[in-house]
């Protein structure tokens, strides 16, 4: 529609999509890898139950209702971050709001995965032939924990994608989203595709 070649048109626009999309994942796999080992050495204390409630909390919601009530509370309200995308300030609000959902999904499979790690015979013989409890699970039960976790992170990409197209649009950031609404809108199938 622009008469412009496509190519350039989607070049312009990736710089915005890629910070908001890498920066929520690089805030994310750490913050999930606490919360979920948190969760699993803790198992059945109220830390578990706090965190498994959030993980319920952050994986049922979808990212543009976080977003909405971030840009609310925390812009509109408190005024700690701008409502709006903006290039000078550190606008804050789209990424977490992105990062909540890839959050609660590594926090969620860790845990499974370390508690059956834990209660494993082969931690128990590393325990036995001298391995502290932290040295063990460090080792052992951790290392073989994140491999499960690897498989989703395709996944959790593609879910950050399809969500800044519509996190975009709620804070007018100048990326991929944007650009792929208004092109539906205006039926340029040469962008859509």
């Amino acid at each position: 529609r622009p008469g412009l070649p496509v190519f350039g048109i989607l070049i312009e626009r990736l710089p915005p999509t890629i910070l908001v999309n890498f920066l929520s994942l690089f805030i994310s796999i750490p913050l999930g890898l606490i919360a979920g080992t948190a969760a699993a050495l803790k198992r059945n204390t109220w830390v578990d139950h706090v965190i498994s409630f959030f993980v319920v909390i952050f994986i049922s919601v979808p990212s543009f209702v976080f977003a909405s009530a971030l840009q609310y509370f925390l812009a509109f309200k408190l005024g700690w971050f701008p409502t709006l995308y903006d290039t000078n300030a550190a606008t804050l609000a789209p990424i977490i709001a992105l990062a909540l959902g890839p959050i609660a999904t590594i926090a969620r499979y860790l845990r499974g995965e370390l508690i059956e790690n834990i209660s494993s015979e082969y931690l128990l013989l590393a325990r036995t032939k001298g391995l502290t409890k932290v040295q063990s699970i460090v080792r052992h039960a951790f290392r073989n924990s994140l491999i499960p976790i690897s498989n989703t992170l395709i996944a959790m990409i593609t879910g950050i994608m399809g969500g800044s197209l519509v996190i975009e649009n709620i804070f007018a950031i100048p990326g991929q989203g944007g650009l792929t609404v208004k092109s539906i809108m205006a039926g340029d199938h040469f962008l859509t595709v």
